[in-house]
C-alpha cells in the first residue's frame, strides 16, 4: 500500500470528533450532542442563531457542491488542473471556496492504476469548505482504524471492489493538511458541460470510497 501520509502530533482541538460508532448507537450520540448544545445555549456560551447558521452553511449550502465544482473544473480545464496539482489551496480559493478546515488543501488524482482514499486516523480532520460536514462513518472508529490497515477491505464494504493490480494510496488528514480526491472522469461524458459534470460528483468519490459512473443513456 502506498501513500500513508500525515503527522498528528500537532492536532488542534476544534475538530468534530464524533461518536465512537464501534459501540454506542448513533441515536444516543445524537441525543448527547443535542443536550450539550442546549446546555451551552442556556449558559450563554453559544448563540443559537449563530449555531444554526454554521450548521446550515456547511450542511445545506456548502454540502459537497463546492468540491464537485472543483472536480468538474479540473476535468474540463487543463490549466486549472495543473494549478490544482501545484497549489490546491490557491486553485480552490480562485473559485471562491475557502475558510475553516480548508486552509491547506492537497488534491490527489485517481488514475487507471492508482486509487486514493482519505482518512483521519486520530479524529476527523476534513475539508469542510469543499465537502461540508463529514459523514458519520468518516468519524467512526472502525473506519479510522481499518482504512490504513485494510483499505481494500474497507472499499469493498462500501461496494467498491478494485482490480488487484490497482494501487491504493491512503492519505491521513491532519490539522495542517486536508486532502481532496479528484476522481477519474467517466467515459461517455465528453458532451456534458461543467454543470452536468458537477452533478455527477458525489461526496464519497471525493473521499475515495466511491467512483463516478456515467449517467445512463436516455431511453
Amino acid at each position: 500500500m502506498g501513500g500513508h501520509h500525515g503527522d498528528h502530533h500537532d492536532h488542534d482541538h476544534d475538530h468534530d470528533h464524533g461518536p465512537d460508532d464501534s459501540g454506542s448507537p448513533l441515536a444516543e450520540a445524537d441525543l448527547r450532542v443535542r443536550a450539550l448544545e442546549s446546555l451551552l445555549v442556556a449558559k450563554g456560551y453559544v448563540d443559537p442563531a449563530a449555531l444554526d447558521e454554521l450548521i446550515d452553511t456547511y450542511q445545506t449550502r456548502v454540502g459537497p457542491r463546492n468540491g464537485a465544482r472543483v472536480v468538474a473544473r479540473a476535468w474540463t480545464d487543463p490549466d486549472f488542473r495543473r494549478r490544482l496539482r501545484e497549489d490546491a489551496t490557491a486553485a480552490i480559493a480562485s473559485l471562491g471556496y475557502g475558510g475553516r478546515q480548508g486552509e491547506h488543501m492537497v488534491a490527489v488524482e485517481n488514475t487507471a492504476t492508482v486509487h486514493n482514499l482519505v482518512v483521519c486516523t486520530l479524529c476527523s480532520c476534513y475539508p469542510w469548505s469543499v465537502l461540508g460536514l463529514p459523514p458519520a462513518w468518516y468519524k467512526s472508529t472502525p473506519y479510522r482504524a481499518r482504512a490504513v490497515r485494510d483499505p481494500r477491505g474497507v472499499l469493498a464494504d462500501f461496494g467498491l471492489v478494485l482490480p488487484p493490480q490497482t494501487e491504493i494510496r491512503v492519505w491521513d488528514s491532519t490539522a495542517e493538511v486536508r486532502y481532496l480526491v479528484i476522481p477519474q472522469r467517466p467515459a461517455g461524458t465528453e458532451t456534458l458541460d461543467e454543470d452536468a459534470l458537477a452533478a455527477l460528483v458525489s461526496r464519497d468519490a471525493m473521499i475515495g470510497t466511491a467512483v463516478i459512473v456515467a449517467p445512463a443513456p436516455a431511453a
